[in-house]
């Protein structure tokens, strides 16, 4: 497997993020051949050139939904102002992987999809379904990008992704009033998080609000555990599966985290309300109910910005945000992304891609919110809020030393389908926490089958 993303030592920036601003920005560059189509709405001056693709049609797949569906769907609609194809959205399933292979045996495939793992990108390729990156999104690439994030959509030396969206998964969202309320602070430890939940749980308020419906939650949950307590080695070693999921450091991170799961009255709803709970719903319930909420704390990416815009909430007064907490002897901090593929030959798939690996559609996607973009040519104050623009300083000023998160990493049978592998497991480790030797047994014959160990 391909060297993982982490970004180091970059949690101590969002200690002190605050109240937030919104602001605007525009974008420079150049780019004068067809000046008047590629400038698009004429706010701003084209840093990437197009074709003309008149009458194409076009189709682009991804499994996002809601808000995040909308906000990419506006980022296509600048495309097709410059250029004059025409675009169509395809709503795609978990696993992907299944869904792209639906298609292209029916003869139907999308000419782009978004993939969100690198193990699917991999197999996309092992299966000849995947096109390389033509000329023109390379020279983007090699302007915009580092090295890093080059290096994750290619396989064996080829490049076949470009990675539109990043994200920052090691962030502890929370109720500012349901806080205020029970006199609690900002936890800095994993020791004092705890504490934290009870002081909440005591005030009448369940404090943490999980997601469990969705299996990645829970595998961003235990990876940000591993990364903070048993350190980045391990970790890179756990994800190309060099260790057994039976290694002791295993079950040092799964015993953590019962200390959460293990007690149901800090869960909303308890371990079966959780396992009934979808990500959405997991943040929306934090932030809705006034004095009131079903939980005090959600745990995601910088992502969950888009469901509580979904809310009344105001992020930086009524939801504010904290470091995932450090475990053992830094907050850890994770990271995941989407890589644009091309699954057609064809002028107008190869120019979709370079208009993905532009600064120009970066600035539309970040300006939405909720999206943190992993090109460096991209001007910070593009994002709507200082929670945003510090976490997005903070990728690109990682470079090449980032990581990525280890389930998006691995074949997708084991990290990445609903029902099976690790999302299945860790939501029964949910159910019931007391079994971490049976959670690593499990974990690990089917990380044997999926990496053919």
């Amino acid at each position: 497997m391909r060297t993982t993303l982490r970004i180091s030592r970059a949690a101590a920036v969002f200690t002190a993020v605050g109240a937030l601003a919104l602001t605007g920005c525009s974008d420079d560059g150049g780019g004068k051949d067809e000046q008047d189509r590629n400038s698009g709405s004429g706010k701003q001056s084209s840093s990437v050139t197009l074709p003309k693709l008149d009458g194409e049609k076009l189709s682009v797949a991804a499994v996002w939904t809601g808000a995040e569906q909308a906000n990419f769907v506006k980022v296509l609609k600048e495309f097709e102002n410059r250029t004059g194809a025409k675009v169509t959205f395809v709503p795609a399933q978990d696993p992907i992987v299944n869904f792209l292979g639906t298609k292209i045996a029916g003869g139907q495939p999308p000419d782009v999809a978004m993939i969100p793992q690198v193990g699917a990108i991999q197999q996309a390729a092992q299966k000849k379904w995947a096109k390389p990156v033509g000329p023109e999104a390379k020279a983007q690439l090699a302007k915009n990008y580092a090295k890093v994030w080059q290096d994750l959509g290619a396989v064996d030396g080829t490049q076949y992704g470009v990675y539109f969206k990043a994200a920052n998964k090691s962030l502890i969202w929370y109720n500012a009033k349901a806080f205020e309320n029970a006199g609690a602070a900002e936890p800095k430890t994993w020791k004092d998080f705890l504490k934290t939940a009870e002081t909440v749980s005591a005030s009448g308020v369940t404090p943490v609000s999980v997601g469990g419906a969705d299996g990645w939650t829970l595998t961003d949950w235990f990876e940000n555990i591993y990364l903070s307590q048993a350190g980045p080695e391990k970790y890179d070693q756990l994800a190309q599966h060099k260790i057994k999921w039976t290694d002791p450091s295993v079950k040092a991170a799964l015993t953590t985290l019962a200390e959460l799961f293990g007690k149901p009255s800090l869960i909303a709803g308890g371990a079966d309300g959780a396992l009934q709970t979808e990500f959405p719903a997991s943040v929306t319930q934090t932030f809705t109910g006034g004095d009131q909420p079903k939980a005090a704390m959600v745990f995601e990416g910088d992502f969950v910005g888009v469901n509580i815009a979904q809310t009344k909430a105001k992020i930086g007064t009524d939801a504010k945000v904290f470091p995932f907490p450090a475990v053992g002897a830094e907050s850890p901090v994770v990271t995941g992304g989407d890589a644009a593929v091309a699954l057609k030959d064809g002028k107008g798939a190869q120019a979709l891609l370079t208009w993905l690996a532009s600064t120009d559609a970066a600035q539309i996607m970040a300006e939405q919110g909720g999206f943190i973009s992993p090109n460096k040519g991209l001007d910070a104050a593009a994002y709507p809020n200082e929670v945003q623009r510090t976490m997005a300083k903070a990728l690109v000023a990682a470079g090449d030393s980032v990581r990525f998160d280890m389930s998006d990493q691995a074949p997708q049978s084991f990290g990445g389908t609903p029902g099976k592998g690790e999302w299945k497991t860790l939501q029964d480790f949910l159910k019931n926490p007391k079994d971490i030797a049976g959670t690593q047994a499990k974990l690990e014959s089917d990380a044997a089958k999926a990496y053919k160990s």
